[in-house]
């Protein structure tokens, strides 16, 4: 099985679905629908209108937004993964390979994607494949585009569609063969806007200097942040620490682009992570308050927006999914996987909010997503594989 994952993989590689703008998309359907109707599997094709995609990334309108859906009997289990990947960046930093000519070496595919998720892609094609050649049914699978620009115009798109048939989904983003994503982190991300008076730098009595303001409010959040920071989740984590709230400041900043000028207006970003237990429009009401108490000390105007929200997902650890998953895993690896919730976003929020308990389990290591020279472990996307293929045959008992 090694010489067909390392040939599918490579191939799905070789197609660079960037996002943004979303390139190639339909080159790479139309490669897996093939694939998938050489499996006997029934496959539809749904394109998210232009004007949703326009809504969330105005670049990307022109470029068609493809799922991919196929299907074989009366689905009881739903394979997800996304087709999309983030641009290669410098190509100077990439030593092994060129991003999209992937290279096999040592047990490893290199190129961009191979981990996220094209790896995942591989597994779920492998287990549906010898599901297929052994006459097994009920099973569907979904390949989505966007996930990499938050997923509405790709997996939130086909959540809300009504044409996932089965009760129970799995993404195959890469959390490693021995580890199962039972949830993941919520986010809100803020926009702290401070209004000052622009002036030159040479008579700054004549200003009011927006800046300044913004210091101060960002000095002033460390209360905010020491307030949440004894909140902690009930769940394990990949990292303990993620068991927490964070927040990170000035992740992005806007303001004043001279020297000798008194800055009219300032701001900075604010990016807070949300656990499982924490409600989400508490959490934005608290934000809310807080910095609107600190502006009261300031002769600013001070504005607060609200640029993103995702939200926390999470199915208990004891819920027959995982259940079912964890047992087909260990038939593979020998031992029960960890259930852990991720410390970043998934797509498993969009399901889960349409009524199908959904977990993530896929083949890794993550730490490489995003960075030059990424690579899957080529024996992880097979293991991963055959997970799929218990769990098709164990739904199918």
């Amino acid at each position: 099985m090694e010489s067909k994952a390392v040939s599918i993989l490579s191939k799905l590689i070789s197609i660079p679905t960037v996002n943004p703008p979303g390139e190639k998309y339909a080159e790479f359907v139309e490669y897996v629908e093939k694939l998938f109707k050489t499996l006997g599997l029934d496959t539809e094709i749904i394109e998210v209108p232009k004007s949703e995609v326009a809504k969330r990334c105005a670049e990307c309108a022109d470029y068609p937004r493809l799922i991919l859906l196929a299907r074989s009997g009366e689905p009881r289990i739903h394979f997800n993964g996304h087709y999309d990947v983030v641009p290669p960046g410098p190509l100077e930093s990439w030593r092994v390979t060129m991003p999209f000519e992937p290279v096999y070496r040592e047990g490893r595919v290199y190129g961009r994607g191979a981990v996220d998720m094209k790896g995942g892609l591989t597994s779920i094609i492998l287990a549906v494949e010898k599901a297929a050649s052994n006459g097994l049914k009920n099973f569907e699978v979904s390949f989505v585009p966007d996930e990499e620009t938050g997923g509405e115009t790709g997996a939130g798109y086909l959540a809300k569609s009504g044409k996932i048939k089965a009760p129970w989904v799995v993404i195959a983003e890469g959390s490693g063969e021995d580890n199962i994503w039972i949830g993941h982190r919520g986010l809100i991300w803020f926009m702290v806007e401070v209004y000052g008076k622009q002036a030159h730098g040479s008579t700054p009595w004549y200003g009011l200097n927006a800046f300044e303001g913004a210091a101060y409010i960002a000095y002033r959040l460390q209360e905010y942040i020491k307030s949440i920071s004894s909140r902690r989740s009930n769940y394990e984590y990949d990292d303990p620490r993620g068991a927490s709230p964070t927040v990170t400041i000035g992740g992005e900043v806007r303001g004043s682009v001279k020297t000798n000028v008194v800055p009219g207006y300032f701001a900075f970003s604010v990016d807070r992570r949300i656990i499982p237990e924490e409600d989400l429009e508490q959490v934005k009401r608290e934000f809310v308050e807080f910095i609107e108490k600190v502006a009261k000390e300031l002769p600013h105007k001070v504005e607060v927006k609200i640029t993103n929200i995702s939200e926390a997902a999470l199915v208990e650890p004891n819920h027959p999914l995982v259940e079912a998953l964890s047992k087909s895993v260990e038939e593979v690896i020998g031992k029960r996987p960890r259930k852990t919730v991720c410390i970043g976003g998934l797509d498993a929020r969009f399901f889960i909010k349409a009524g199908h308990p959904t977990v993530t389990y896929g083949p890794g290591p993550i730490g490489l997503a995003h960075a030059p020279d990424e690579y899957v472990e080529v024996k992880q996307v097979i293991n991963v594989a055959e997970a799929y293929y218990n769990l098709i045959k164990r739904v199918n008992a």
